[in-house]
């Protein structure tokens, strides 16, 4: 999400519909969208790495609660670095596990790569959802 004004959802279809539905169209946006989620989250990931649970949840940008945010924390205790990717891929949980990924101490590669692969299969799942139902249309 764009400093929490256009959410991420909009990004590639908004994109395509803008430089044309095409398969090279889609390829391009859709790295594009990778490359900048990814290092989006990996700045947060850093973040959260090196200030901390408690002065995370003191920030007035971090807008997410305790409960929250201990709920994520428990899908990564139990599932490991596994459910990073499978939180970049669902609709409503992307990006949710970073922050504990960060807190946990996961290595920077390994959360970039994990990243970057959900990522990549939620943002061409958006682009092959706009081709599919442009060319329907």
């Amino acid at each position: 999400m764009l400093l929490y004004v256009v959410p991420s959802e909009l990004v590639v279809p908004g994109a395509l519909a803008l430089l044309g539905g095409s398969v090279r169209t889609a390829v391009v946006v859709v790295a594009v969208a990778v490359a900048g989620a990814t290092v989006g989250q990996f700045a947060l990931f850093l973040l959260a790495k090196r200030v901390g649970r408690e002065r995370l949840l003191q920030s007035r940008w971090f807008r997410v609660s305790d409960d929250s945010l201990a709920r994520f924390e428990g899908w990564f205790d139990r599932w490991g670095p596994v459910v990073v990717p499978l939180s970049n891929t669902l609709l409503f949980t992307r990006g949710m596990v970073t922050v504990p990924a960060g807190l946990a101490g996961m290595d920077d590669r390994r959360f970039v790569l994990l990243s970057a692969l959900g990522t990549l299969s939620f943002e061409s799942i958006l682009a092959g959802l706009y081709l599919w139902f442009g060319t329907v249309l």
